[in-house]
C-alpha cells in the first residue's frame, strides 16, 4: 500500500482540502452539529479507506443524504436519538454485505453510469461558478437542483452578478490558469506537489497580498475556509441515546439511510471503478461491509453518515491518487485540522477550491464523452443524456432511477438476453477457455460474463468469440475491453478477441496461437496423442472447430517443426487429414497415397519422422468408399495405377466372409477390404522397418489403424 506513496500523499492533502468545506456543508444542510461532518470525514477517509478494497474512493458525508438527515432530526426531537439510527444503519449494511446484496451494481448499465458521471461534473460546474466568484450563499456540497434557500441552481447563478467579488474571481482565474496549463510544463513530473495543491497555497499568498497592497480586493472571512474552533474532547464528541432502541421511527429511519447510502455508494463505486485508469474492481459486498462498519463508528461518536462520495473520489484520481493510502492520508489531515490547523487552514480561499472543483467538473463532462455515447446510437445515447438532465435537475438517486427506467426500455425494445456459452478445450497439452457470445447480448448479461472473466485463473488462454452476435450492448463491449487490455495485462491471460462486427469498433485481436514446441512434443505420449486426435474428430464431426490462426502459425512455425504423429491415408479429396482431426499447421506429418498403400519412400519418411523428429504416434487412416480399393476390387488395369492397385490385392484375398458380389459395386465389401487394407499396412511396417518395430516394442511409439466414414465424419480406430 506505501509503494505508491509519493503518488498518494500530495493527492490525499489534495482531496482532504476539497473535502474539507464539503463535510463543514453536508453538516451544515443537514442540521446537524458541524463538528459531526468533520467526524464522519475522518472516519471515512481512515476507518473505511482502511477496511474498503477499492483503491480508488473516497467516502465521507454526502449531500445525498442531507434531506434525509435533517428531516430524521426533526422527525426524532433530538440530534443524540438520531445517531443511534445511523449506528443500526451501520448494521443493516454490515448484513446487506454478508448476504451478498451488493450484487444490485451489477445491473446499472453503463450509460447510466457515465450519465452519473457527467451529471457530476455539470453540477460541481454550475454550482462551483458562485464560490468561483466570490458568492457563497448556498453551501459547498449542496448539489440538489432545489435549494434549501429557496433558490434554484440557475436563480443563484443570476445573482452572483450582484454579490460577487473582484478578489475572488482573480484568484480563481489565476488557479484555473495553473490548473490548466500545469500539465504542459515540465513541471508535471513533480507528482509530490500536484497543480491542486499549487493552488491553494496561490490563493493564500494573492489573498495575503491584497490585505498588504490593495485592501479594497481582499476576500472576506466568510469567503474562507471555516473550521470551527476545537475546544476539547468532550465537547468534540455526542453519544447516541440507546435508550431509544426500541423506538419504532428509529428503525424506519435507519432502513431508510442503510438503503440510500447502500444504493448511493454502490452507484458510486461502479462509477469511479469506470475512470480508473487502470480498471481495478472492487467487491461490491466487502464495500458495503466497510461502509457499514464506517457508520457504526460515526454513530457511536457523533457523526453523520457516510457514503463512497463521486466528488472526492474524482478529485482522488485527478490529483493522482494510486491507492486507498490517499483516502486514509485524507482522512488523518481532517483528524490534524480539526486538532491544530484550524488557524492556517482558514486562510484559504473558497474560490481556489471551487477552482479545483471546476476543473474536475469538466473532466468529468468532457465534450469528447458526449461525441463518443453519441456515436454508439440512441440506445446508449438516449438514456445516457436523460441520466444526465434528471440528476441536474432532481438528484443523483432519483436521476439514476430515470436513466435507470429509459435504459431498460430500450433493452426491452432491441430483444432480451440469451445466455452466452462457455466452454474448455484442450489442444495438445493446454487447455483454452473460450466464450462464445450469442446472437442478442444486453447489459443483462454484464454481471455473468463480468463474473466469468474476473473468475478466469492466471497464465490462462481464453478466446471470446462474438461471431454469432448481431447486437452486443455498450456495457459487455466495455468489459471486454478491460479485460482485453488491463486485466489480462495482470493476470498475464493470453486473449483471442475475434469475429465482433466493425460497427462496435473492436478489433479482433490474437494473443496465441496453438502451435506445437518441442517442449509439449516430448511432454506427450503415444495415448495423449491419441486422444488429442479423438477430440479433433469429434469437434470435427460437430462443427466445433477451433481457431487456427493459420497467419500467425506460418509465422510461428517458420522456425522449426515439432509434429507428434505421422498419419499415412489416401489421397481422395474428401479425407484432408488436418480437417479430419481439427489440426494446425505443425502437428503432423501427414502422408497422402491412394489406397494408403506402403512402400519403401514412405517407410523411410515415418523413420525419418519417428527417429530424427520424435513422432511418437504413427497412424494408417482407410476411408469408405475409397476409389483405389474399388478399383482394386474391380481389377482396373490402367498404365503406373495398374501396379499400385496390386498392392492391395493382398487385402482383397484375405478378406472371406463375402462369397458372392465380390466387387466394387459392393460397398459393404469395399469398406471390409479397405480395413484389411490398414491392418495388412500395419503388419508391414513392423515387419519391414526394424526401427520402427524396436521402438514400438518399447512403448516408446504407437502404431494404430483408422477407418474414416466420409458418410459420417467419424473415425473409427482399431
Amino acid at each position: 500500500m506505501f509503494k505508491k506513496i509519493k503518488s498518494d500523499l500530495p493527492a490525499g492533502l489534495v482531496v482532504f482540502l476539497v473535502a474539507l468545506p464539503l463535510c463543514l456543508g453536508v453538516a451544515l444542510a443537514s442540521g446537524a452539529p458541524l463538528l459531526s461532518g468533520i467526524i464522519s470525514g475522518i472516519i471515512g477517509g481512515i476507518v473505511v479507506g482502511f477496511l474498503s478494497q477499492s483503491q480508488t474512493s473516497v467516502s465521507g458525508p454526502a449531500a445525498g443524504l442531507s434531506a434525509i438527515v435533517l428531516s430524521s432530526i426533526t422527525q426524532l426531537g433530538s440530534f443524540e436519538i438520531f445517531l443511534l439510527a445511523v449506528v443500526i444503519a451501520g448494521l443493516f449494511q454490515i448484513l446487506l454485505g454478508i448476504f451478498k446484496g451488493g450484487f444490485i451494481a451489477n445491473y446499472i448499465p453503463s450509460n447510466v453510469i457515465k450519465g452519473l458521471l457527467a451529471a457530476i461534473g455539470v453540477i460541481l460546474i454550475l454550482k462551483q461558478i458562485p464560490h468561483a466568484m466570490g458568492y457563497d450563499k448556498d453551501p459547498e456540497d449542496d448539489f440538489s437542483f432545489f435549494q434549501a434557500d429557496g433558490e434554484n441552481t440557475f436563480s443563484e447563478l443570476l445573482k452572483i452578478f450582484n454579490f460577487f467579488s473582484w478578489g475572488a474571481l482573480i484568484v480563481s482565474i489565476v488557479s484555473l490558469f495553473v490548473l490548466i496549463y500545469w500539465d504542459k510544463t515540465r513541471l508535471k513530473k513533480l507528482q509530490f506537489l500536484p497543480a491542486s495543491l499549487i493552488v491553494v497555497f496561490i490563493g493564500i499568498l494573492i489573498n495575503y497580498i491584497f490585505g498588504i497592497f490593495i485592501p479594497s480586493l481582499q476576500i472576506e472571512q466568510s469567503h474562507l475556509v471555516n473550521i470551527p474552533m476545537f475546544n476539547g474532547i468532550k465537547q468534540m464528541f455526542v453519544f447516541p441515546k440507546f435508550s431509544e432502541i426500541g423506538n419504532y421511527n428509529v428503525w424506519l429511519i435507519a432502513l431508510t439511510i442503510a438503503i440510500v447510502a447502500s444504493l448511493e455508494t454502490l452507484l458510486n463505486l461502479e462509477a469511479i471503478e469506470n475512470i480508473d485508469p487502470e480498471k481495478r474492481y472492487a467487491s461490491p459486498n466487502k464495500e458495503l461491509i466497510a461502509q457499514g462498519t464506517g457508520n457504526m463508528l460515526s454513530g457511536f461518536i457523533g457523526g453523520i453518515p457516510i457514503t463512497s462520495v463521486i466528488v472526492r473520489s474524482s478529485v482522488n484520481i485527478n490529483a493522482g491518487g494510486k491507492t486507498k493510502l490517499s483516502s486514509i492520508i485524507h482522512g488523518l489531515f481532517l483528524l490534524i485540522s480539526l486538532l491544530a490547523l484550524s488557524p492556517f487552514l482558514n486562510l484559504i480561499p473558497l474560490a481556489s477550491l471551487a477552482s479545483i472543483l471546476l476543473v474536475t467538473g469538466y473532466k468529468l463532462t468532457k465534450v469528447e464523452l458526449y461525441k463518443n455515447m453519441y456515436s454508439k446510437g440512441q440506445n446508449q445515447f438516449i438514456p445516457f443524456i436523460c441520466t444526465i438532465l434528471a440528476i441536474v435537475f432532481t438528484d443523483l438517486l432519483i436521476g439514476v432511477l430515470i436513466g435507470l427506467t429509459i435504459s431498460i426500455f430500450y433493452l426491452l425494445k432491441s430483444n432480451f438476453n440469451n445466455p452466452f456459452v462457455m466452454k474448455k478445450e484442450t489442444l495438445h497439452l493446454d487447455e483454452t477457455m473460450r466464450i462464445e457470445l450469442p446472437n442478442q447480448v444486453s447489459f443483462l448479461n454484464k454481471a455473468s460474463i463480468k463474473d466469468t472473466l474476473l473468475s478466469i485463473p492466471n497464465n490462462s488462454k481464453v478466446i471470446i468469440d462474438g461471431s454469432n452476435s448481431d447486437y452486443i450492448d455498450q456495457d459487455v463491449l466495455d468489459i471486454i475491453n478491460d479485460f482485453k487490455n488491463t486485466i489480462s495485462g495482470i493476470k498475464n491471460i493470453k486473449v483471442n478477441v475475434l469475429g465482433i462486427k466493425s460497427q462496435y469498433h473492436l478489433e479482433d485481436r490474437i494473443e496465441f496461437v496453438d502451435v506445437l514446441d518441442k517442449e509439449t512434443q516430448e511432454k506427450l505420449n503415444p495415448d495423449e496423442i491419441l486422444e488429442i486426435l479423438k477430440n479433433g474428430n469429434a469437434r470435427f464431426v460437430k462443427g466445433n472447430w477451433a481457431e487456427k490462426y493459420l497467419k500467425q502459425q506460418v509465422n510461428a512455425t517458420s522456425f522449426g517443426q515439432n509434429p507428434f504423429a505421422i498419419v499415412l491415408s489416401c489421397i481422395d479429396s474428401r479425407t484432408t487429414t488436418e480437417h479430419i482431426f481439427d489440426l494446425g499447421l505443425g502437428d503432423i506429418f501427414s502422408v497422402r497415397i491412394a489406397g494408403n498403400i506402403l512402400n519403401e519412400d514412405i517407410l523411410g519418411s515415418m523413420e525419418f519422422a519417428i527417429h530424427e523428429v520424435g513422432v511418437k504416434l504413427i497412424v494408417v487412416l482407410g476411408h469408405t468408399k475409397c476409389g483405389a480399393i474399388i478399383g482394386a476390387c474391380n481389377h482396373v488395369q490402367l498404365g503406373n495405377l495398374t501396379t499400385l492397385l496390386d498392392k492391395i490385392k493382398p487385402a482383397i484375398d484375405k478378406e472371406s466372409s463375402f462369397t458372392l458380389n465380390r466387387n466394387g459395386s459392393n460397398l459393404d465389401f469395399v469398406n471390409k477390404v479397405s480395413e484389411l487394407n490398414v491392418l495388412l499396412t500395419i503388419d508391414r511396417i513392423k515387419k519391414e522397418s526394424p526401427i520402427i518395430a524396436e521402438l514400438e516394442s518399447a512403448g516408446k511409439i504407437k502404431i494404430v489403424g483408422g477407418l474414416y466414414n466420409v458418410e459420417t465424419g467419424i473415425v473409427d480406430f482399431y
